[in-house]
């Protein structure tokens, strides 16, 4: 599995991560460590998560700033409307759905096999959905082996 490249310092001068605005850090902090297993890399302000090859940003609800004058920052309204979501892509993902179950995550369902690839959802504290997968049919279509 590839390292995530240095946060503050990335090869190559960037690195893509993920923001998610959080009514609680510290609550949202501990939920991706325990259930995914991110690693704590700056408690807050904002607070950075490895998370395998790449990083989780989590930061707290909040007014307008200087470099964003008219944007209110919010963690999703109602957990019904999906406006973003985090795609996981794993090689097992049955395994992963028992590992993250038994850790507290509560998947939406069982993972489902679509032909083209095994998927299941889950919600972090906030609301946000998070898709767990693994490529299937879909290999077979690039020419890549499933696994």
């Amino acid at each position: 599995m590839a390292e995530a490249p240095d946060y503050f310092r990335p090869e190559g001068g960037a690195v893509l991560t993920t923001l998610l605005i959080v009514r609680d850090v510290d609550r949202s902090r501990e939920y991706y460590q325990r259930v995914l297993g991110a690693e704590c890399i700056r408690e807050r302000e904002p607070c950075v998560l490895r998370f395998h090859n790449s990083y989780l940003v989590l930061n707290n609800e909040g007014g307008p700033t200087d470099d964003k004058p008219t944007v209110q920052a919010q963690a999703p309204a109602d957990s019904a409307t999906l406006s973003c979501a985090m795609n996981i892509r794993v090689t097992d993902v049955r395994r992963v759905h028992a590992e993250w179950s038994s850790r507290g995550g509560q998947f939406l369902t069982e993972p489902k096999d679509h032909g083209l690839e095994i998927r299941c959802y889950l919600r972090d504290p906030d609301g946000y959905l998070i898709e767990v997968g693994q490529g299937t049919g879909i290999l077979a279509q690039q020419g890549l082996s499933s696994g």
